[in-house]
């Protein structure tokens, strides 16, 4: 191959009259700029670890100590209370040689200044800490701050004034602290209260009882030994126990996906969307590796949020094991690889240390997209074989991918910085069928084909006929809102930034000497062409069975419940508890995720949120009661939510703590009834809330057409239902409905017309109240007139 032979840096040839050498500077000049580019990487490296090292203080701060120290010396005082005189006793022998008296006690001051320094930094870091440790802010009514809080906020702005890197606050950040037991039992217990009959209720406190007289402190021992060795007692043990432990298919089950803009399409060119998405992605890695993202905060306020999850962002793979699958992180690569009709392709993003311009990737895309070669035999569905079980897909990895050409072709994927799908599809709200339109595309960002995505690496991009995007996203590296602060900056860099020319292509000039994006060669015998369509079978067969269903919601937003004081988050919560009441008469365990990163490390909790509270206000409504009654049920049930919520987001949820709990029980070798019985229990409606404008790159007021559709999940239990949420602006709200059709008691597009109504009758309700208090108020203005 051409690109092959360019690449070689010299050649020689033996002739009778000696070596022949012939050396391609274009080849040399490139080895030269990558190591200059390498260099580069490494000295910002160590620059911002210097930086970050010493925040809230800077390194220049150390300057000042010195000369500080120097003056008050000149001054012929001794700042350091007779420490620098016992410094110099301490000098080397060889130092009091070489130096004079006055060089020594110069040297003496220096170190003193610097330990001086350093002893400055710690304390503040420590006050930084103790800052980041305090929480009862959360828990204080709107418009009523405590003057502790407002203490509290002014002297953290005051340590955070200095513009902090992306990881600048990671070692400030606190510990996640272990909740007291009792707390956590008598918290499951009401959690559970209005899902279980009075017999039941009664037994499950007896093995509450139980477990905390007998093997709860124990094991509550063992668990707070963790939390003083360990940055974060959850974290490792839900990557492992929760996602990488699981040998079942990590497609429709862990996996979730992405939307493009609802309304909006930038280009209807593949080529040049796929220039533009790649280019904007890499410009995000490039940011993360140089810190120079504004770490995330608590919106609305200056708490940084733990951002230990954008580490294995890109050039991540989970590979698979016998017992449990292993992520790999590898340095940055230079390549992505690509996939399209059945073929797999290495292309180059860099050349002589060199981002490549969106104009000259989308010239290599079309060479992609142009390239008339077939499939080699058993290459078009190999992807299936990431879609299916584990074992079988690791056996196979072991026999027959670990030497040879098909390591070389599987590294050049799982080391790529990220997956690229160049779809033959067309997806996106169009058409006459604009609603099912739109489930057709969750379904294909979902599972696609189920083997035209590799589920394994840690995001993979798909790019559509008509130039509508995607993304589907491995789970156990990162929680959905640090993909979607990705997927955020990559949507609104591609259309705001880079833009487009008038005919929809890439901005820029091309290069055309770029090497040709490299075929990945394969040798697939008929034992791995066999399972993998044993894998596609088992894949296909969970693809067809996932009903998914995504709307907009228009008749209101976030605009309208917050002018009746109400969270957005509760209100939507509570009509779920409604709509999940009128769909299946009843109620079931409910999982809302909520973020524990204001802990270092931390990922997820849950939020209970079918509560006593939630329930009684669905009865009542849907009982008949007088409307003043729902009301006040409903403001109970909308502050008892948000207290839960604030419970998960302090660390004292009910879950990851039982989590744990029964971890060290396994690793102990003792079995717990109630816990088993506690982490059985299934969650029929799990819901989780997509962040939205985490970074302001643009005006949403005035560019209303770039609404994001968020993204969405697989359900979790076989008979309930998935619902991701994203609260779009003042006026929207976008759902993804999902559920299995194998089940007879669940449908989708049934259930999202349940919330729809259930959101809409809540209005209604709480709406009436108000314009009740309006007309009251206008009638004794009249009076007083």
């Amino acid at each position: 191959m051409a690109e092959a032979h360019q690449a070689v840096a010299f050649q020689f040839t033996i002739t009778p009259d000696g070596i022949d050498l012939q050396l391609s500077y274009q080849a040399l000049n490139q080895i030269y700029l990558s190591g200059v580019r390498s260099w580069k990487k490494r000295i910002s490296r160590i620059r911002n670890r210097v930086i970050k090292g010493v925040y809230p203080a800077s390194p220049s701060s150390w300057l000042f100590v010195v000369i500080a120290i120097l003056a008050t010396m000149y001054m012929r005082s001794d700042p350091s209370m007779g420490l620098i005189a016992k410094i110099q006793q301490h000098l080397p022998l060889s130092l009091h040689y070489s130096l004079s008296t006055q060089g020594q006690t110069m040297l003496s001051a220096l170190v003193f200044s610097t330990l001086l320094w350093l002893s400055l930094i710690l304390a503040l870091r420590f006050c930084l800490k103790l800052l980041l440790s305090y929480h009862r802010w959360m828990f204080e009514l709107h418009g009523r701050v405590s003057n502790t809080t407002k203490v509290w906020v002014t002297l953290l702005r005051l340590l955070s004034s200095r513009k902090p890197l992306l990881y600048s606050y990671q070692t400030s950040l606190p510990h996640l602290p272990v909740p007291a037991i009792k707390d956590t039992l008598n918290r499951y217990l009401e959690s559970v209260r209005p899902l279980l009959t009075e017999p039941g209720f009664k037994r499950m406190t007896e093995l509450a009882n139980e477990f905390e007289s007998n093997l709860g402190n124990r094991l509550q021992r063992y668990l707070k030994l963790k939390a003083l060795w360990a940055t974060n007692y959850v974290s490792d043990w839900w990557e492992e126990f929760i996602y990488l432990r699981g040998r079942g298919p990590i497609m429709v089950n862990s996996n979730y996906y992405g939307m493009d803009f609802l309304y909006v399409t930038p280009t209807s060119v593949q080529a040049a969307r796929a220039g533009n998405t790649i280019t904007a992605l890499l410009l995000y890695r490039r940011k993360v590796n140089r810190e120079e993202l504004k770490p995330s905060r608590v919106p609305g306020t200056v708490i940084p949020l733990c951002a230990a999850q954008c580490e294995r962002m890109f050039n991540t793979t989970r590979t698979p094991g016998e017992e449990t699958d292993v992520l790999q992180h590898w340095q940055d690569s230079e390549f992505v690889a690509v996939y399209h009709k059945g073929r797999y392709f290495r292309l180059w993003v860099y050349q002589a240390g060199r981002l490549l311009s969106s104009r000259e990737i989308e010239y290599q895309i079309q060479r992609i997209l142009d390239d008339p070669s077939p499939p080699q035999p058993g290459e078009e569905k190999l992807g299936a074989i990431t879609a299916g079980d584990r074992i079988p897909w690791c056996q196979m990895r072991k026999q027959y991918f670990s030497t040879g050409v098909n390591k070389k072709s599987l590294d050049a994927i799982e080391r790529a910085a990220f997956f690229v799908t160049l779809d033959d599809e067309e997806q996106g709200m169009r058409g006459e069928d604009p609603a099912g339109n739109l489930d057709r595309y969750a379904k294909s960002l979902l599972h696609g084909k189920c083997y035209d995505r590799w589920f394994d690496k840690s995001f993979s991009i798909v790019i559509y006929k008509n130039g509508k995007s995607g993304l589907n996203a491995e789970h156990s590296w990162a929680d959905a809102p640090t993909v979607a602060h990705l997927w955020e900056f990559t949507l609104a860099t591609d259309a705001f930034q880079l833009g487009y020319t008038e005919d929809g292509h890439c901005k820029g000039d091309v290069d055309r000497s770029l090497y040709y994006p490299q075929r990945l060669a394969w040798d697939i015998p008929s034992e791995v062409q066999a399972q993998v369509c044993r894998s596609l079978a088992a894949a296909q067969a969970l693809a067809d069975d996932v009903d998914c269903h995504v709307f907009p919601f228009r008749e209101f937003g976030k605009g309208q419940i917050k002018k009746l004081r109400v969270s957005p988050d509760a209100f939507i919560q509570i009509g779920l508890q409604l709509a999940y009441y009128r769909d299946r008469g009843g109620f079931c365990l409910t999982y809302e995720a909520s973020m524990t990163r204001l802990f270092r490390e931390g990922r997820t909790e849950t939020v209970r949120s079918c509560s006593n509270d939630s329930c009684a206000f669905v009865k009542a409504l849907e009982g008949g009661e007088t409307e003043d009654q729902c009301r006040r049920l409903f403001k109970l049930a909308s502050e008892r939510h948000q207290n839960l919520y604030r419970l998960a987001m302090t660390g004292d949820g009910i879950d990851r703590h039982l989590f744990c709990l029964y971890v060290v029980s396994k690793y102990l070798g003792v079995e717990s009834s109630f816990l088993k019985e506690v982490l059985s229990e299934p969650w029929r409606l799990s819901t989780s809330q997509t962040p939205v404008q985490q970074m302001e790159l643009f005006d949403l007021k005035n560019n209303p057409e770039y609404i994001s559709l968020g993204g969405g999940f697989g359900p979790v239990a076989d008979d309930g239902y998935g619902v991701s949420y994203i609260i779009v602006g003042e006026d929207m709200i976008n759902f993804h409905v999902s559920s299995k059709y194998s089940c007879r008691e669940t449908d989708s597009h049934r259930f999202g017309a349940q919330i729809s109504k259930a959101l809409q009758d809540i209005m209604t309700l709480l709406s009436a109240d108000t314009k009740t208090s309006k007309g009251t108020a206008k009638a004794q203005s009249k009076k007083l007139l």
